[in-house]
């Protein structure tokens, strides 16, 4: 028998083994996780923890609802589940095609006829795959008129998500951060790092996991969308403010080759007068890929290079790429100390551009802390305190996230959150050093990144009219998300 039940400042349902539990999560906001297996602890997602939000959670009739603040949501007797603001207006509900001879539904709302049917549909479904994960979709009713926004960064026109599919996926020039602000007045977050597909069809909107071990979702109400991104930011954490020095002139190209290159370009600025507030040493000014540090040969002293930009009031910027060459110094200290992202099948090669190579793990405690550690010796105690943080898909060399394994599992339950714990490494090793402006170039990003200070762009797109059009929705979409800065 289905149970509905109060439990520790929670609305739980279950039945059969399966369960749902809905609680309140920062101003304004429920989140909702829901399994066929028994509850574990897979931490918060993207959300920090929430404290001081205690809801009010009441039974009537065959139903329970629980509020917090402008946010509610109602449970049936068989699970399914809606959510309305403080006005009462219906927000978002499950949507059910399936046979009901226990009780209708709801006794009012537009879908009420049509959630008993034959054909078999679940709001929540699971389809378990080998080794404990479930292929899950998640199914919402539509809204009519509704528009949609935010999402992070896709190579497409369309500012209103409205009619599109997104692949929740991480790639070059694509930046998966799965959190769509409505004009129905809620904010959504799928709280869930798996790979998987959004499809915002005008009969319904479906989230899918390709392998997750349960539901996790985050839904907030407000009037405006300020007020709904200002409820998302509270919930994943506050961009840091933008350091003075990072708001003026970038100098960049592809690429300086010689230190000698690079500072006649930055003295020329300085004889002419003009202010210059970042140059960047871009990708392979190092001897081997994973090691992190400048060649001498053609890099023969970054310390007096960094401190005569800094006197010029030039900041100098150094790209990191998360990637490892097999003839890295670092490589076999890597690899013994299960540092790197594995491969499930073949050879442990996954990046080929001038070397073979792997990709170093930031899910790992431990290898951010050793990322950041060659990259202290190498670049901040040399004076250089502003990091390009590229690769940050990591760019697959074959996007075959199925084979694919970090610490934290396998990359299609996981694999979204690289690039946060990618500038996850550095912000917390610029804090601990003592920094306070804390800005990285990211060519990535995931619900809750900008709260390390991410500043993402936009990767490696095309130099056209049709492009650049697409980087005006993508730009936009991005704020939208709650990463309010990009380039």
């Amino acid at each position: 028998m289905e149970t509905l039940s109060k439990e520790h400042d929670a609305l739980c349902w279950s039945y059969n083994g399966a369960w749902l539990r809905i609680e309140a999560h920062g101003k304004d906001g429920l989140r909702l996780r829901s399994s066929i297996y028994p509850a574990r602890d897979n931490g918060d997602g993207a959300l920090l923890p929430s404290e001081g939000h205690t809801p009010f959670i009441h039974r009537f009739g065959s139903r329970m609802r629980i509020e917090n603040g402008a946010v509610a949501a109602e449970v049936d007797l068989q699970g399914r589940v809606r959510f309305f603001n403080r006005q009462g207006k219906l927000l978002l509900e499950e949507k059910w095609r399936q046979r009901d001879t226990l009780t209708k539904f709801w006794t009012v709302g537009d879908h009420a006829a049509d959630s008993i049917s034959a054909l078999g549909l679940a709001g929540r479904e699971f389809k378990p795959l080998s080794g404990g994960a479930s292929r899950i979709t998640v199914r919402f009713e539509p809204v009519a008129g509704e528009r949609l926004y935010g999402m992070g960064q896709y190579q497409q026109p369309n500012l209103d998500l409205a009619g599109c599919t997104l692949e929740l996926a991480q790639r070059n020039s694509q930046a998966s951060v799965p959190f769509v602000v409505s004009s129905h007045g809620y904010g959504f977050l799928w709280n869930t790092p798996a790979v998987g597909e959004a499809c915002f069809a005008r009969n319904g909107t479906r989230w899918i996991s390709e392998a997750a071990s349960g539901i996790d979702y985050w839904v907030t109400a407000g009037d405006t969308p300020a007020d709904i991104l200002r409820n998302y930011a509270k919930a994943t954490g506050t961009a840091p403010m933008m350091p003075d020095f990072a708001l003026g002139l970038w100098q960049s190209k592809l690429r300086y080759r010689t230190q000698d290159e690079l500072m006649a370009v930055a003295r020329d600025y300085a004889a002419r007068g003009i202010p210059l507030s970042v140059i960047v040493a871009d990708f392979f000014h190092w001897p081997v890929q994973g090691d992190w540090r400048f060649d001498e040969r053609e890099w023969p002293d970054p310390a007096a290079m960094a401190a005569e930009l800094k006197a010029m009031g030039t900041e100098l910027m150094v790209s990191i790429w998360p990637t490892v060459d097999a003839r890295s110094e670092n490589y076999a200290e890597m690899a013994e100390k299960g540092y790197l992202v594995n491969t499930n099948r073949g050879i442990p090669v996954q990046f080929d551009h001038l070397g073979n190579s792997r990709f170093i793990d930031p899910t790992n405690p431990a290898a951010r802390d050793f990322l950041w550690s060659v990259a202290r010796k190498n670049y901040y105690d040399k004076g250089i305190r502003v990091f390009w943080l590229d690769e940050a898909e990591p760019e697959y060399a074959v996007y075959d996230f199925e084979n694919y394994r970090y610490h934290t599992g396998n990359l299609l339950e996981v694999g979204n959150t690289y690039p946060l714990h990618y500038a996850q490494a550095f912000y917390d090793g610029l804090k601990a050093a003592g920094e306070t402006e804390i800005v990285s170039l990211v060519r990535c990003a995931w619900a809750g990144s900008q709260r390390y200070g991410a500043l993402m762009w936009s990767g490696d797109i095309q130099s056209s009219f049709a492009c650049m059009r697409n980087q005006v929705s993508a730009g936009l979409n991005t704020g939208l998300s709650g990463t309010p800065c990009w380039t």
